[in-house]
């Protein structure tokens, strides 16, 4: 903090308009990052005197010194290298609080006892349907990757054995890369072209919905069909990706579905579950989806309870955890009994997950106290790789958005990678030289003799050739003496950059699995070289390195904790390693934090959303609500002219979606007092209904709106312009009265960050009224706001706001 000079501006508007202007010129000089000009954003104001404008925004400026060098290059546009430090004004937040309005408390008071018992079965209801769809999604991956992989390998297996005795490999290196690059190519074209946000794993995006901020399209049904599709291309065109990642967004695009009990892609209408038709309630919903999605993945219903909890819901209470554990039990009941019925032996229930680790028995599990030093040493280099890979993918990242941002060069990429890949597989198969005897008990799907002798096969193909599924559980499980060390070693250091390379494509691939299989790889290696230099029998069995591995490159990369120790330990099916794979994370995760972030936070700042953590940022408690606030505020009156609010509504420069509702009290230059907020939302379903004071009096057999009218609108309310009001209409009045929230929450001027921080965040809101001693508004905060201020590498910084 010494370096960093604090400076508080308050001044008279005339010094805010001229800083305005500065501002936006600056920002228009400002390139993004994908080369073109940021638009000029400021905030323009109606002067007439139905709206108040109140203040001016209080900055907080974060000084730098400049060299000399740097001062004749100000004025010239220069390239930002990339948008960290940046906060994108796209991204709304969610409604979760409740509009406590008229409307809303005459239909609380209509409600029977049995209607509030019949909406929380209701509740239940939609969490079953939930579990069940994800746990069928689920299924459907499992079978056809497991079909399309298996025709896949074994063409290209009978292709290899034919010309390994006549000669021509290349041409089987040729039917796989060509194999490999078809197949991606149809998963990146639906995703690069039709839905991009399908593209990764979807957690990103799920964990930033989770926190209040609303994605654009990431729960619609576009999304998931690609999204399911998309990963089936992935995994079958052979690239180092897993498809377990991806479930958790299907199950969350299921829950945002099913509990509208509509399609608005469809244009269908159920006319079910329409009180759940808010934020509030779909935000828990997805929190279900969220968690049948993990389970589903890993047979893990309580790491997907802890994962939802972890990463995202701020409201938490106990029946949700039921619902949500209940949805998560449903999701991994129906994969189990579907898969088992598709295996033809109904009722064997040994498949609770897409990834299934295979049985590890008590027996070769067993390890000692002084095992565990060694277990939180392969922590560290857990932590050490993982903040390599997310060093690597995050530059990898930046150049992907400044040069592929264009559909067809994104096409490219991933048949380049699907080509590179099976190219780089190839070769490590053929040039290795360690062949492995094949016996009953190695349980391999595809072994490849290729230059061994009769009788054995390759063990790097084992690794290659082969979905990373059962080269993970290959790794686990095959007998001491399957692998050596040079394999090992080698595999480790072409898949971990392989992966780098394949997250953040534009396909829809999950990064869990990549990161298990390159850990259990090292984790194995660990193992054998440990029974090198000791002949004692607790070294024999690499197999429970290969786990800690596994766990320790897992956590070093995604740096989950209480979650992901509940989920390597439920996909286990052994307890005996809570301990073991708990201090594997924490140091895995305190490591990896001391270089870089987590995978996923990267991705999301990247992105530049208003992300908010768990805590305000440290050493920010001498920052207060008259610095944090954006001001003036556009304010509406109590009784509003039509006109001024569609003129509000229409003013591109302000897509403010709240406005504080003012009683004038002395005149109309003086600040109004707070009486209510009301919505862009309402505002237009109000407009579209014709809302107005004159024609509630001519017409006194007009329909009063309901809070129905309101939800049919929800989520994708008309657009202003397509709304039509007549130069008459323009002169009515409409009265806020009944539909504006009378009770919002305000904090005043002097309330420090850290408590407006932890009121915002804990009670999931949107907007928050910054008033005076009088009940004034002086300014608004909104997540950008509380966003914009987070802890860099010299203190306290704040980030710019931009039009991306």
């Amino acid at each position: 903090m010494a370096n960093i000079t604090k400076k508080v501006s308050w001044s008279s508007r005339a010094d805010d308009s001229a800083a305005a202007a500065a501002a936006a010129a600056a920002a228009e000089e400002t390139p993004l990052l994908n080369g073109s000009e940021q638009r000029r954003f400021s905030r323009q104001h109606s002067g007439r005197g139905s709206l108040c404008q109140i203040g001016r925004l209080s900055t907080v400026e974060l000084e730098e010194e400049i060299t000399e060098d740097e001062e004749p290059h100000r004025g010239q546009t220069r390239e930002i290298p990339h948008n960290e430090k940046l906060l994108s004004l796209k991204y709304e937040g969610l409604d979760y609080d409740n509009i406590e309005n008229q409307l809303f408390l005459e239909e609380e008071r209509r409600m029977s006892h049995m209607g509030f018992r019949c909406l929380e079965i209701s509740r239940w209801v939609v969490c079953g349907l939930i579990g069940v769809l994800t746990g069928l999604i689920a299924c459907f991956i499992d079978i056809a990757v497991e079909k399309l992989a298996g025709f896949k390998y074994g063409v290209i297996k009978r292709n290899i054995e034919n010309f390994t005795e006549t000669g021509g490999l290349s041409i089987s290196l040729i039917l796989w890369g060509g194999f490999n690059a078809a197949v991606v190519m149809l998963g990146s074209i639906i995703v690069a072209v039709f839905e991009p946000i399908a593209g990764g794993s979807g957690i990103p995006q799920i964990k930033c919905y989770l926190n209040g901020v609303k994605i654009p399209r990431v729960v619609r049904l576009k999304t998931l069909v690609v999204k399911v599709v998309g990963v089936i291309c992935s995994v079958v065109g052979g690239l180092a990706v897993g498809k377990e990642g991806p479930m958790i967004h299907s199950g969350a695009v299921v829950a945002a579905g099913v509990s509208q009990g509509r399609s608005t892609s469809l244009k269908r209408d159920f006319k079910m579950f329409e009180y759940f038709r808010r934020d509030t309630e779909k935000r828990d919903f997805v929190s279900a989806g969220a968690a049948a999605g993990v389970s589903a993945a890993f047979g893990a219903p309580v790491g997907g309870v802890l994962f939802s909890l972890e990463e995202g819901a701020s409201f938490w209470n106990q029946m949700l955890t039921w619902r949500i554990f209940f949805a998560s039990m449903i999701s991994t009941f129906t994969l189990n009994f579907f898969l088992s019925v598709y295996h033809e032996n109904p009722g064997d229930l040994s498949n609770p997950g897409l990834i299934n680790f295979g049985r590890f028995e008590s027996e070769s599990l067993e390890y000692n106290f002084y095992e565990i030093p060694l277990f939180i040493a392969m922590g560290a280099i857990g932590g050490l790789l993982g903040a390599l890979f997310n060093f690597l993918n995050y530059w990898l990242t930046i150049f992907r958005i400044r040069y592929i941002h264009r559909p067809c060069l994104q096409v490219m990429e991933a048949m380049l990678v699907a080509a590179v890949t099976a190219t780089v597989s190839f070769t490590m198969i053929y040039f290795s030289t360690d062949c492995q005897p094949l016996v009953p008990e190695s349980n391999e799907e595809y072994p490849l003799q290729l230059f061994c002798s009769d009788g054995e096969y390759n063990a790097m193909a084992s690794a290659f050739f082969n979905t990373p599924e059962r080269s993970v559980r290959s790794l686990f499980h095959s007998q001491p003496g399957s692998y050596n060390p040079l394999t090992l070693g080698l595999f480790t250091l072409t898949y971990f950059f392989l992966a780098c390379w394949t997250y953040g494509l534009a396909v829809s691939a999950g990064v869990f699995i990549p990161s298990l299989l390159i850990g259990a790889a090292w984790g194995r290696l660990c193992g054998i070289m440990l029974a090198s230099i000791s002949s004692s029998s607790l070294w024999a069995d690499p197999g429970k390195y290969a786990l800690i591995g596994a766990a320790a490159q897992l956590g070093g990369i995604v740096r989950m904790t209480l979650s992901l120790t509940v989920i390597m330990v439920e996909a286990t099916g052994n307890v005996t390693y809570g301990l073991p794979i708990m201090l594997v994370l924490m140091t895995a995760k305190i490591v990896g934090d001391f270089f870089i972030e987590g995978l996923y936070d990267i991705h999301i700042k990247l992105q530049s959303v208003p992300f908010l953590h768990w805590e305000a940022p440290a050493t920010s408690h001498w920052l207060t609500a008259r610095e944090l606030m954006s001001s003036p505020v556009t304010c509406l009156n109590r009784i509003e002219k039509v006109g001024t609010i569609v003129d509000t509504l229409s003013n591109t420069s302000t897509n403010h979606n709240g406005f504080p509702v003012v009683v004038q009290v002395h005149g109309n230059d003086e600040p109004g007092k707070l009486c209510g907020l009301i919505l862009r939302s309402q505002l237009i379903v109000l407009l579209k209904h014709k809302v107005f004071v004159e024609l509630a009096r001519s017409r006194l057999t007009q329909r009063k709106l309901q809070l129905k009218d309101f939800r049919d609108a929800y989520p994708r309310f008309p657009p202003i312009q397509s709304i039509h009001v007549s130069q008459d209409e323009r002169e009515c009045m409409m009265d806020l009265t009944e539909f504006m929230n009378p009770t919002p929450y305000t904090v005043p001027q002097d309330t420090s960050l850290p408590r407006v921080f932890k009121l915002f965040r804990a009670l999931g809101l949107r907007h928050l009224v910054v008033v005076d001693e009088e009940n004034r508004v002086v300014g608004l905060v909104t997540r950008k706001d509380l966003a914009r201020y987070h802890m860099g590498k010299h203190g306290l910084e704040e980030l710019q706001l931009a039009q991306t």
